[in-house]
Protein backbone atom coordinates (compact mmCIF):
# COMPACT_ATOMS: atom_id res chain seq x y z
CA UNK A 1 0.00 0.00 0.00
CA UNK A 2 1.14 3.64 -0.88
CA UNK A 3 2.69 5.25 2.21
CA UNK A 4 0.05 8.59 1.11
CA UNK A 5 -2.86 6.11 1.80
CA UNK A 6 -1.24 4.34 5.10
CA UNK A 7 -0.87 8.22 6.73
CA UNK A 8 -4.20 9.21 5.80
CA UNK A 9 -5.53 6.40 7.11
CA UNK A 10 -3.51 6.78 10.20
CA UNK A 11 -4.89 10.10 10.80
CA UNK A 12 -8.49 8.73 9.92
CA UNK A 13 -8.09 5.75 12.32
CA UNK A 14 -7.22 8.41 15.23
CA UNK A 15 -10.36 9.65 15.44
CA UNK A 16 -11.72 6.05 15.76
CA UNK A 17 -13.07 5.50 19.52
CA UNK A 18 -11.37 2.30 19.92
CA UNK A 19 -7.84 3.24 18.57
CA UNK A 20 -7.58 6.86 20.26
CA UNK A 21 -5.66 5.43 22.72
CA UNK A 22 -2.66 3.62 20.24
CA UNK A 23 0.41 5.32 19.33
CA UNK A 24 1.90 5.92 15.87
CA UNK A 25 3.33 2.81 14.74
CA UNK A 26 0.29 0.50 16.12
CA UNK A 27 -1.89 2.97 14.38
CA UNK A 28 0.38 2.66 11.14
CA UNK A 29 0.67 -0.87 11.45
CA UNK A 30 -3.48 -1.29 11.43
CA UNK A 31 -3.24 0.83 8.83
CA UNK A 32 -1.10 -1.30 6.60
CA UNK A 33 -3.50 -3.74 6.66
CA UNK A 34 -6.62 -2.07 5.88
CA UNK A 35 -8.34 -1.57 2.61
CA UNK A 36 -11.19 0.78 1.58
CA UNK A 37 -14.29 -0.18 0.36
CA UNK A 38 -17.27 1.82 -0.92
CA UNK A 39 -21.30 0.97 -0.88
CA UNK A 40 -23.90 2.35 -2.61
CA UNK A 41 -26.90 3.61 -0.49
CA UNK A 42 -29.26 0.73 0.61
CA UNK A 43 -26.18 -1.85 -0.33
CA UNK A 44 -25.92 -4.94 1.64
CA UNK A 45 -22.97 -5.13 3.54
CA UNK A 46 -23.50 -8.38 4.85
CA UNK A 47 -26.52 -10.73 5.92
CA UNK A 48 -27.19 -11.92 9.47
CA UNK A 49 -26.09 -15.93 8.97
CA UNK A 50 -23.02 -15.23 6.94
CA UNK A 51 -19.91 -16.32 7.57
CA UNK A 52 -17.94 -13.28 9.34
CA UNK A 53 -14.29 -12.90 6.97
CA UNK A 54 -14.32 -8.77 7.69
CA UNK A 55 -14.66 -5.86 10.02
CA UNK A 56 -15.56 -2.51 9.57
CA UNK A 57 -14.32 0.96 10.41
CA UNK A 58 -16.68 3.38 9.47
CA UNK A 59 -15.06 6.60 8.24
CA UNK A 60 -18.20 8.82 6.72
CA UNK A 61 -21.86 7.91 6.32
CA UNK A 62 -24.10 5.81 8.19
CA UNK A 63 -24.64 1.75 8.33
CA UNK A 64 -27.99 0.47 9.56
CA UNK A 65 -28.04 -3.04 11.58
CA UNK A 66 -30.79 -4.98 11.53
CA UNK A 67 -32.08 -8.04 13.46
CA UNK A 68 -34.89 -10.77 12.19
CA UNK A 69 -37.06 -11.53 15.09
CA UNK A 70 -39.71 -14.46 14.45
CA UNK A 71 -42.70 -12.57 16.33
CA UNK A 72 -41.78 -9.05 15.30
CA UNK A 73 -40.44 -9.42 11.90
CA UNK A 74 -37.36 -7.06 10.64
CA UNK A 75 -36.02 -4.78 13.81
CA UNK A 76 -33.70 -2.00 13.52
CA UNK A 77 -31.52 -2.29 16.42
CA UNK A 78 -29.45 0.55 15.65
CA UNK A 79 -27.68 3.43 13.49
CA UNK A 80 -23.63 3.33 13.42
CA UNK A 81 -21.54 6.40 12.87
CA UNK A 82 -18.09 7.76 11.70
CA UNK A 83 -15.74 6.43 13.71
CA UNK A 84 -17.28 3.66 14.82
CA UNK A 85 -17.29 -0.12 14.17
CA UNK A 86 -19.48 -3.05 13.67
CA UNK A 87 -18.73 -7.07 12.59
CA UNK A 88 -16.17 -7.28 14.68
CA UNK A 89 -18.25 -9.66 16.96
CA UNK A 90 -18.15 -12.20 14.26
CA UNK A 91 -14.46 -12.25 14.09
CA UNK A 92 -13.78 -12.28 17.59
CA UNK A 93 -16.51 -15.53 18.45
CA UNK A 94 -16.08 -16.98 14.64
CA UNK A 95 -19.63 -17.53 14.92
CA UNK A 96 -21.95 -16.81 12.28
CA UNK A 97 -23.23 -13.07 11.35
CA UNK A 98 -25.61 -12.31 14.34
CA UNK A 99 -27.08 -9.24 12.37
CA UNK A 100 -27.71 -7.73 8.91
CA UNK A 101 -25.88 -4.32 8.23
CA UNK A 102 -27.15 -2.30 5.22
CA UNK A 103 -25.52 1.53 3.92
CA UNK A 104 -27.55 4.28 5.17
CA UNK A 105 -26.28 6.57 2.14
CA UNK A 106 -23.11 6.74 0.50
CA UNK A 107 -20.47 4.95 3.20
CA UNK A 108 -16.92 5.09 2.65
CA UNK A 109 -15.60 2.28 5.31
CA UNK A 110 -11.99 0.80 6.07
CA UNK A 111 -11.38 -3.26 6.69
CA UNK A 112 -9.40 -5.93 8.12
CA UNK A 113 -10.05 -9.29 6.70
CA UNK A 114 -9.69 -12.00 9.78
CA UNK A 115 -6.22 -12.93 8.34
CA UNK A 116 -5.13 -9.79 8.41
CA UNK A 117 -6.74 -8.83 11.98
CA UNK A 118 -5.05 -11.95 13.39
CA UNK A 119 -1.19 -10.35 12.01
CA UNK A 120 -2.13 -6.98 14.53
CA UNK A 121 -2.95 -9.01 17.06
CA UNK A 122 0.16 -11.26 16.98
CA UNK A 123 2.41 -7.89 16.06
CA UNK A 124 0.76 -5.56 18.82
CA UNK A 125 -0.62 -6.69 22.14
CA UNK A 126 -2.12 -2.85 22.67
CA UNK A 127 -4.20 -3.21 19.13
CA UNK A 128 -5.60 -6.35 21.32
CA UNK A 129 -6.70 -4.50 24.77
CA UNK A 130 -7.63 -1.92 22.79
CA UNK A 131 -9.82 -4.45 20.42
CA UNK A 132 -10.97 -5.89 24.37
CA UNK A 133 -11.90 -2.64 25.88
CA UNK A 134 -13.79 -2.03 23.06
CA UNK A 135 -16.05 -4.68 22.82
CA UNK A 136 -16.26 -4.47 26.58
CA UNK A 137 -17.73 -1.21 26.17
CA UNK A 138 -20.22 -2.37 23.85
CA UNK A 139 -20.97 -5.45 26.12
CA UNK A 140 -21.69 -2.81 28.64
CA UNK A 141 -23.67 -0.44 26.55
CA UNK A 142 -25.60 -3.50 25.10
CA UNK A 143 -26.90 -4.04 29.01
CA UNK A 144 -27.57 -0.26 29.03
CA UNK A 145 -30.07 -0.94 26.62
CA UNK A 146 -31.64 -3.72 27.84
CA UNK A 147 -31.83 -3.00 31.29
CA UNK A 148 -33.93 -0.13 30.16
CA UNK A 149 -35.80 -1.81 27.16
CA UNK A 150 -36.81 -4.01 30.10
CA UNK A 151 -37.54 -1.69 33.13
CA UNK A 152 -40.12 0.46 29.65
CA UNK A 153 -41.30 -2.91 28.88
CA UNK A 154 -42.35 -3.90 32.74
CA UNK A 155 -43.77 -0.16 32.79
CA UNK A 156 -45.59 -0.44 30.22
CA UNK A 157 -46.67 -4.05 31.38
CA UNK A 158 -47.62 -2.20 34.55
CA UNK A 159 -49.90 0.20 33.01
CA UNK A 160 -51.33 -2.40 30.41
CA UNK A 161 -52.91 -4.20 34.10
CA UNK A 162 -53.64 -1.13 35.56
CA UNK A 163 -56.04 -0.85 32.69
CA UNK A 164 -56.98 -4.42 32.49
CA UNK A 165 -57.73 -4.05 36.26
CA UNK A 166 -59.82 -1.13 36.02
CA UNK A 167 -61.76 -2.57 33.12
CA UNK A 168 -62.39 -6.04 34.89
CA UNK A 169 -63.72 -3.91 38.02
CA UNK A 170 -65.75 -1.52 35.21
CA UNK A 171 -67.22 -4.65 33.44
CA UNK A 172 -68.04 -6.45 36.70
CA UNK A 173 -70.01 -3.02 37.70
CA UNK A 174 -71.79 -3.09 35.02
CA UNK A 175 -72.57 -6.98 34.79
CA UNK A 176 -73.94 -6.06 38.62
CA UNK A 177 -76.02 -3.13 37.11
CA UNK A 178 -77.32 -5.23 34.53
CA UNK A 179 -78.55 -7.61 36.31
CA UNK A 180 -79.95 -5.01 39.19
CA UNK A 181 -81.94 -3.85 36.47
CA UNK A 182 -82.96 -6.97 35.27
CA UNK A 183 -84.33 -8.38 37.83
CA UNK A 184 -85.33 -5.27 39.18
CA UNK A 185 -89.15 -6.10 38.56
CA UNK A 186 -88.87 -9.55 41.00
CA UNK A 187 -86.68 -7.30 43.94
CA UNK A 188 -89.44 -4.52 43.53
CA UNK A 189 -92.43 -7.40 44.06
CA UNK A 190 -90.43 -8.79 46.78
CA UNK A 191 -90.13 -5.79 48.40
CA UNK A 192 -93.63 -4.76 48.23
CA UNK A 193 -94.93 -7.75 50.21
CA UNK A 194 -93.20 -6.82 53.64
CA UNK A 195 -94.45 -2.94 53.21
CA UNK A 196 -97.96 -4.80 52.88
CA UNK A 197 -97.69 -6.12 56.12
CA UNK A 198 -96.44 -2.92 57.56
CA UNK A 199 -98.82 -0.76 56.15
CA UNK A 200 -101.66 -3.38 57.29
CA UNK A 201 -100.15 -3.85 60.55
CA UNK A 202 -99.85 -0.32 61.10
CA UNK A 203 -103.80 -0.05 60.19
CA UNK A 204 -104.32 -2.21 62.86
CA UNK A 205 -102.61 -0.27 65.33
CA UNK A 206 -104.65 2.56 64.42
CA UNK A 207 -107.69 0.88 65.08
CA UNK A 208 -106.76 -1.13 68.41
CA UNK A 209 -104.67 1.97 70.32
CA UNK A 210 -106.77 1.18 73.34
CA UNK A 211 -105.50 -2.75 73.43
CA UNK A 212 -102.03 -3.12 75.11
CA UNK A 213 -101.91 -6.65 74.10
CA UNK A 214 -102.91 -6.21 70.49
CA UNK A 215 -100.59 -3.33 70.16
CA UNK A 216 -97.41 -4.88 71.03
CA UNK A 217 -97.91 -7.80 69.36
CA UNK A 218 -98.67 -5.78 65.85
CA UNK A 219 -95.83 -3.24 66.37
CA UNK A 220 -93.42 -7.02 66.73
CA UNK A 221 -94.55 -7.96 63.63
CA UNK A 222 -93.79 -4.69 62.28
CA UNK A 223 -90.05 -4.70 64.11
CA UNK A 224 -89.61 -8.00 62.06
CA UNK A 225 -90.75 -6.99 58.68
CA UNK A 226 -89.09 -4.01 59.02
CA UNK A 227 -85.71 -5.91 59.64
CA UNK A 228 -86.97 -8.35 56.77
CA UNK A 229 -86.20 -5.18 54.74
CA UNK A 230 -82.99 -4.23 56.13
CA UNK A 231 -82.29 -7.64 55.25
CA UNK A 232 -83.34 -7.25 51.61
CA UNK A 233 -81.72 -4.26 50.97
CA UNK A 234 -78.10 -5.15 52.66
CA UNK A 235 -78.23 -8.06 50.40
CA UNK A 236 -78.69 -5.88 47.09
CA UNK A 237 -76.18 -3.01 48.52
CA UNK A 238 -73.24 -5.91 49.28
CA UNK A 239 -73.88 -7.37 45.86
CA UNK A 240 -73.76 -3.83 44.29
CA UNK A 241 -70.45 -2.76 45.86
CA UNK A 242 -68.89 -6.44 45.39
CA UNK A 243 -66.79 -6.74 48.35
CA UNK A 244 -67.81 -6.76 52.13
CA UNK A 245 -66.26 -5.21 54.79
CA UNK A 246 -66.68 -7.15 57.81
CA UNK A 247 -67.23 -6.27 61.53
CA UNK A 248 -65.35 -8.85 63.57
CA UNK A 249 -66.63 -9.74 67.02
CA UNK A 250 -65.61 -12.29 69.68
CA UNK A 251 -69.07 -13.79 69.26
CA UNK A 252 -70.53 -16.90 71.54
CA UNK A 253 -72.35 -19.62 69.25
CA UNK A 254 -74.73 -20.83 71.50
CA UNK A 255 -75.78 -17.40 71.84
CA UNK A 256 -75.67 -17.06 67.89
CA UNK A 257 -77.84 -20.09 67.70
CA UNK A 258 -80.05 -19.43 70.25
CA UNK A 259 -80.86 -16.17 67.86
CA UNK A 260 -81.47 -17.96 64.83
CA UNK A 261 -83.73 -20.56 66.91
CA UNK A 262 -86.03 -17.51 68.03
CA UNK A 263 -86.48 -16.19 64.23
CA UNK A 264 -86.83 -19.52 62.21
CA UNK A 265 -88.95 -20.74 65.15
CA UNK A 266 -91.05 -17.34 64.98
CA UNK A 267 -91.18 -17.64 60.85
CA UNK A 268 -92.37 -20.90 60.63
CA UNK A 269 -95.82 -20.41 61.92
CA UNK A 270 -97.12 -24.07 59.74
CA UNK A 271 -94.69 -25.43 62.39
CA UNK A 272 -94.45 -27.85 59.70
CA UNK A 273 -90.88 -28.95 60.12
CA UNK A 274 -88.37 -29.19 62.98
CA UNK A 275 -84.48 -27.77 63.97
CA UNK A 276 -82.06 -29.33 65.57
CA UNK A 277 -78.85 -27.67 66.81
CA UNK A 278 -75.74 -29.26 67.58
CA UNK A 279 -72.55 -26.93 68.89
CA UNK A 280 -69.50 -28.44 69.78
CA UNK A 281 -67.40 -25.56 70.08
CA UNK A 282 -66.69 -23.82 73.33
CA UNK A 283 -65.71 -20.19 74.15
CA UNK A 284 -66.01 -17.04 70.99
CA UNK A 285 -64.74 -16.77 67.41
CA UNK A 286 -64.17 -14.09 65.45
CA UNK A 287 -66.94 -13.24 63.56
CA UNK A 288 -68.71 -10.57 61.55
CA UNK A 289 -72.50 -11.26 63.74
CA UNK A 290 -74.47 -9.49 61.80
CA UNK A 291 -73.71 -10.94 58.45
CA UNK A 292 -73.32 -14.62 59.75
CA UNK A 293 -76.97 -14.19 61.08
CA UNK A 294 -78.02 -13.52 57.94
CA UNK A 295 -75.95 -16.35 56.67
CA UNK A 296 -77.62 -18.76 58.42
CA UNK A 297 -80.88 -17.21 58.19
CA UNK A 298 -80.56 -17.67 54.33
CA UNK A 299 -79.82 -21.26 54.61
CA UNK A 300 -82.04 -22.41 57.17
CA UNK A 301 -84.99 -20.19 54.76
CA UNK A 302 -83.68 -22.06 51.76
CA UNK A 303 -83.83 -25.75 53.47
CA UNK A 304 -87.31 -24.89 54.63
CA UNK A 305 -88.28 -23.58 51.14
CA UNK A 306 -86.86 -27.26 49.89
CA UNK A 307 -89.14 -29.06 52.58
CA UNK A 308 -93.11 -27.49 51.95
CA UNK A 309 -94.29 -31.09 53.07
CA UNK A 310 -92.37 -30.69 56.34
CA UNK A 311 -88.95 -32.00 57.69
CA UNK A 312 -85.80 -31.77 59.67
CA UNK A 313 -83.36 -29.23 59.68
CA UNK A 314 -79.92 -29.44 61.13
CA UNK A 315 -77.73 -26.96 62.51
CA UNK A 316 -74.45 -27.86 63.79
CA UNK A 317 -71.01 -26.36 64.59
CA UNK A 318 -67.92 -28.14 65.03
CA UNK A 319 -64.30 -27.43 65.08
CA UNK A 320 -61.76 -29.64 62.93
CA UNK A 321 -58.16 -28.63 62.74
CA UNK A 322 -57.54 -25.01 62.90
CA UNK A 323 -61.18 -24.44 60.93
CA UNK A 324 -64.81 -23.77 62.47
CA UNK A 325 -67.04 -25.87 60.40
CA UNK A 326 -71.37 -24.74 60.52
CA UNK A 327 -73.57 -27.49 58.71
CA UNK A 328 -77.35 -27.24 57.87
CA UNK A 329 -78.54 -29.92 56.56
CA UNK A 330 -82.53 -30.50 55.70
CA UNK A 331 -84.27 -33.77 54.60
CA UNK A 332 -85.50 -31.62 51.61
CA UNK A 333 -86.29 -32.94 48.07
CA UNK A 334 -82.48 -31.71 46.97
CA UNK A 335 -80.85 -30.28 44.04
CA UNK A 336 -80.27 -31.66 40.29
CA UNK A 337 -76.63 -31.30 39.02
CA UNK A 338 -77.94 -28.55 36.76
CA UNK A 339 -79.81 -26.49 39.65
CA UNK A 340 -76.25 -27.78 42.22
CA UNK A 341 -74.21 -26.17 39.35
CA UNK A 342 -76.08 -22.75 39.36
CA UNK A 343 -76.24 -22.55 43.08
CA UNK A 344 -74.31 -19.58 43.46
CA UNK A 345 -75.59 -17.79 40.52
CA UNK A 346 -76.64 -14.47 41.30
CA UNK A 347 -80.29 -13.80 41.17
CA UNK A 348 -80.97 -17.84 39.77
CA UNK A 349 -83.82 -18.96 42.62
CA UNK A 350 -86.02 -22.70 41.87
CA UNK A 351 -88.05 -21.03 45.22
CA UNK A 352 -91.71 -20.23 44.29
CA UNK A 353 -92.15 -18.42 47.34
CA UNK A 354 -90.19 -15.04 46.58
CA UNK A 355 -86.24 -14.28 47.14
CA UNK A 356 -83.84 -12.02 45.75
CA UNK A 357 -81.94 -15.03 43.83
CA UNK A 358 -79.04 -13.45 46.17
CA UNK A 359 -79.06 -15.55 49.33
CA UNK A 360 -76.48 -18.25 48.20
CA UNK A 361 -74.15 -15.56 46.48
CA UNK A 362 -74.61 -13.49 49.98
CA UNK A 363 -73.90 -17.18 51.74
CA UNK A 364 -70.34 -17.37 49.86
CA UNK A 365 -69.41 -13.57 49.73
CA UNK A 366 -69.77 -13.64 53.41
CA UNK A 367 -67.91 -16.89 54.02
CA UNK A 368 -64.82 -16.21 51.96
CA UNK A 369 -64.70 -12.27 53.50
CA UNK A 370 -63.82 -13.98 56.51
CA UNK A 371 -61.37 -16.33 54.72
CA UNK A 372 -63.66 -19.33 54.61
CA UNK A 373 -64.88 -21.20 51.89
CA UNK A 374 -68.89 -22.76 51.53
CA UNK A 375 -69.46 -25.97 50.15
CA UNK A 376 -73.08 -27.96 49.11
CA UNK A 377 -73.63 -31.80 48.62
CA UNK A 378 -77.48 -32.26 47.90
CA UNK A 379 -79.05 -35.34 45.87
CA UNK A 380 -82.74 -35.10 44.62
CA UNK A 381 -85.11 -36.27 46.80
CA UNK A 382 -82.28 -36.68 49.83
CA UNK A 383 -81.55 -33.13 50.87
CA UNK A 384 -78.74 -30.97 51.22
CA UNK A 385 -76.00 -30.31 53.58
CA UNK A 386 -74.44 -26.69 53.05
CA UNK A 387 -71.12 -26.37 54.89
CA UNK A 388 -69.25 -23.64 55.89
CA UNK A 389 -65.57 -23.72 56.46
CA UNK A 390 -64.47 -20.91 58.44
CA UNK A 391 -60.42 -20.47 60.14
CA UNK A 392 -60.94 -20.08 64.31
CA UNK A 393 -58.70 -17.24 64.68
CA UNK A 394 -59.92 -15.42 61.66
Amino acid sequence: MPDNFVEEYRDLLRAVYFLQDLGDADLKLVAERCREQLFAPQELIFREGDRGERFYIILSGEVEIWKHEEQLGEQLLTIQQPGEMFGEMALVDELPRSATAIARGNVRALYLTRERLDEVLNASPSVGRSLLRSLAAIVRESNRHYLEDLKSRNRKLEQAYRRLEATQHELLRAERLSNLGKFSGMLLHDLRNPLSVLRGYAELIQHSYQDGGRVSRYADKIVKEANRLDELTSELLDYSRGEIRLELQAVQLDELFSTVRSWYEGSDTERKTTLEMRNEVSGSVLLDQRRMLRVLWNLLDNARKAMPNGGEVFLSAEASGELLCITVRDTGYGMSEEVLARAFEPFYSTAHTGGTGLGMVVVRTVAEAHGGTVAIESEPNKGTAVTLRLPLNA
